[in-house]
């Protein structure tokens, strides 16, 4: 599709850099220093923006005021935008470094109001020319010159959108008075003159009347706000795109309508965010008076909102729950699309919880365990109940366990989803260490509760049960980086109702988790099906010790993505002393007295040595790049891209989710799919939350998930409007979501 072009043409060019030469030489005085001047933004070879370090004196004294500013010269039909930019962009920034003096905050000039042809998105922000300023004071004891640099950041964007980044520079001299600039005193005093004014400074009245006295987070609130004269007399009139709100925290939206007929009296909408700000916040905004002409009218408003307080959580009896409030497609049943009763969200976890067996971090385990059910339906078939009891107790008991803790880390203000415990690097070298020494103990390295005698084999009766117990716990400790299609939705749901539905919800996973095994014992018929025992079971043993290590390399992998090459290398020294611990245990195993004692001690002494010297991972950080092609994700990203009217691919991931890394490698890598991302100018963001991430959690939780994978598409004609992706994603599907999003599904014919 071919964007429009405004200007674009060699005269166009030519006109804007002789009207700049034009303003530099007459309007604006003498030529400013090199240095005081930068271009920025290109765009096909031309700049599109000028930025100019300015100040309104030729000379200054020690102690005096002065001004100092950055004039931008914008190319027809480009803009730069307000310190609030609206639905996408980012605000201007000017850093100041002055040695030797102290510069004031900016003064914002009224910005206009800027809409895209489709109307759909709304930005504050200057067209043409602007000069953001700020009041200077020079020390006392300034002496020679002021040197005066600025940093200058801006996102300059017609269609498409540039960033710039402008160091300026200039020195001013210090002398025995201060010598206005005669010819750059105007531009600041008009610049000044479209500042809004605080409305307590002038004869307004202005008073705010909410219709509820507390606002709650995530939902709209409204009420009215009344503008009155001098004396009571009614205020101006106003005209379109009258108001332009602040960036409020705890404030989603804001906006004013005029009500009908009766002036100075406006209707108050707006919505609270998700996220409760730590004070309250205030109504902060411009209100233009009268005609745009008249920019001296306008109004800086500045006054108290109610309070905003957290969502009531929803009772574990209520019949029906609103999970989110964004769109889901028909294609999954992802939270946001429609109600969730408590029926659906526990049916969903049971069936998350059996499909987890499935994926490659829990699938070792299971054959582990029905390798140990193999044997012990050969030897007593009595048993078999009690194991299976014992491998879902393990299983039910360590994910309440885990349902505590979130709610624990809940209560004390952390937000938390599914796998946070992978975000933490002794955690994941715990579970690569325990998974190392279950495979040693595969391997004959040492024994468990295998010895022939008959005391030993009386201790076994017990032991094997408590090993099924343990077996559980590890099924859904290396469980929770997965998450399977359902289970996504069951557990976002859940983390974000009362303490029952979240101890309900994970009871009922764990019941999946477990379904497989019972099968083989509750169903007549089943278990004679499993092959007898006999030679077979050692190679079979020792192959599941290969496969728990496979386990384990990943975990290693892991760490690669949580602190980096260095943790890697600390991680596989501190296996190679568990591997070492294990064989002398294996040694000292059938000795006795002292000598076992002193080896216990000897190996326990090791491994607390080892993991003192070694688990050290404060200072080490993580950084691994993804695909050449994705960007990191942040909300100013992904709005700028979409202003730029790009569709929008965001991979919400992480190091330790292999459901992620097997939609990366069979779906997001493959050449079609990159082919139309590329056809359709996708822009692509991942959002790694390998190591916590506030900001990420919380855009899960505003779509109802508490884990990864989660991927969203945003089109850039419905920007509030993003469409929640299936779990396991295809290339078939991604593709058509792509094409759609885009606007031309025509293609796909």
């Amino acid at each position: 599709m071919t964007r429009p072009r405004v200007g674009r043409s060699s005269w166009g060019a030519l006109l804007f850099c002789l009207g700049g030469l034009s303003l530099a030489s007459s309007a604006w005085g003498a030529p400013p220093p090199a240095t005081a001047v930068g271009q920025g933004a290109l765009d096909e070879g031309i700049p599109r923006v000028k930025a100019t370090l300015l100040t309104d004196v030729t000379e200054v004294k020690p102690g005096d005021s002065f001004r100092v500013g950055v004039r931008f010269e914008l190319h027809p039909g480009w803009h730069v935008y307000w310190k609030n930019p609206g639905e996408s962009g980012l605000p201007s920034e000017i850093v100041w470094d002055m040695p030797g003096s102290t510069v004031g905050p900016l003064e914002w000039p009224l910005p206009s109001t800027l809409r895209t042809a489709d109307g759909f998105i709304t930005t504050y922000g200057y067209e043409g020319e602007v000069l953001l300023a700020a009041e200077a004071r020079a020390s006392e004891k300034a002496e020679g010159f002021l040197q005066l640099s600025a940093a200058a950041d801006v996102l300059v964007c017609e269609i498409n959108c540039l960033p710039a980044q402008l160091m300026l520079t200039r020195n001013v001299p210090v002398g025995p008075a201060t010598v206005k600039d005669a010819e750059h005193v105007p531009a600041f005093d008009a610049a000044h003159a479209r500042v809004p004014v605080p409305a307590e400074s002038t004869p307004y009245q202005v008073a705010l009347a909410l219709d509820s006295q507390t606002l709650t987070a995530g939902q709209p609130f409204t009420g009215t706000l009344t503008l009155k004269g001098a004396e009571g007399a009614p205020a101006p009139a106003v005209e379109k795109d009258f108001f332009v709100p602040e960036r409020i925290p705890g404030i989603a939206q804001l906006a004013l309508s005029e009500v009908k007929g009766q002036p100075g009296t406006f209707k108050v909408e707006g919505k609270a965010s998700l996220k409760v700000p730590p004070s309250h916040p205030r109504f902060l905004g411009v209100l233009r008076l009268g005609p745009a002409a008249t920019p001296s009218h306008a109004l800086a408003l500045d006054l108290p909102l109610a309070p905003v307080v957290a969502a009531a959580p929803a009772s574990p009896a209520a019949p029906k729950v609103v999970a989110a409030t964004a769109t889901a497609p028909a294609t999954a049943p992802a939270a946001g699309s429609e109600d969730l009763s408590l029926g659906l969200v526990f049916l969903f976890a049971f069936l998350g919880g059996a499909l987890l067996n499935l994926m490659p971090c829990v699938f070792p385990v299971l054959a582990l365990k029905a390798y140990g059910f193999t044997r012990t339906v050969g030897e007593s078939r009595g048993r078999v109940g009690a194991h299976a009891l014992a491998y879902t107790g393990g299983i039910v008991g360590s994910l309440l366990v885990l349902a505590l803790a979130v709610l624990g880390l809940r209560a004390a203000g952390h937000g938390v989803g599914w796998g946070f415990q992978f975000q933490e690097p002794l955690f994941v070298a715990a579970v690569a260490a325990v998974l190392v020494a279950f495979s040693l103990n595969l391997f004959g390295v040492f024994n468990v509760g295998t010895d022939g005698t008959a005391l030993v084999e009386k201790v076994d009766s017990s032991h094997g049960l408590t090993r099924s117990a343990g077996e559980g716990v590890l099924a859904v400790v290396l469980a929770t980086p997965c998450s399977a299609p359902l289970l996504g939705t069951a557990v976002g749901f859940a983390l974000a109702q009362g303490p029952v539905t979240v101890l309900a919800t994970f009871f009922f996973m764990g019941l999946g988790l477990a379904l497989p095994f019972c099968l083989l014992v509750l169903v007549p018929g089943l278990a004679r099906r499993l092959p007898k025992p006999g030679p077979w079971m050692d190679h079979g043993k020792k192959l599941l010790g290969f496969a728990l290590l496979a386990t384990t390399v990943w975990l290693v992998w892991v760490m690669g993505g949580l602190t980096g090459v260095d943790g890697m290398a600390r991680l596989l020294a501190f296996l190679t002393v568990v591997a070492l611990g294990a064989w002398i245990y294996g040694l000292l195993q059938d000795s006795t007295g002292g000598r076992r004692v002193a080896g216990v001690v000897a190996v326990l002494a090791l491994l607390v040595g080892g993991g003192a010297g070694l688990l050290r991972f404060e200072e080490l950080r993580g950084a691994a790049p993804r695909e050449a092609s994705a960007q990191a994700w942040s909300e100013e990203a992904v709005a700028a891209a979409l202003a730029a009217g790009q569709p929008v691919f965001i991979d919400f991931t992480a190091d330790w989710c292999l459901t992620c890394k097997f939609n990366e490698r069979t779906v997001l890598q493959r050449e079609d799919v990159r082919a139309a991302f590329t056809q359709h100018n996708v822009a692509f963001f991942v959002a790694d939350w390998t190591r916590r991430d506030a900001a990420i959690s919380a855009k899960l939780a505003e779509f109802g998930r508490a884990g990864v994978p989660m991927y969203l598409l945003v089109s850039p004609s419905t920007p509030g409007k993003p469409e929640v992706l299936s779990e396991l994603l295809t290339a078939d599907s991604l593709i058509e979501s792509v094409r759609r999003a885009s606007g031309r599904v025509a293609d796909a014919t």
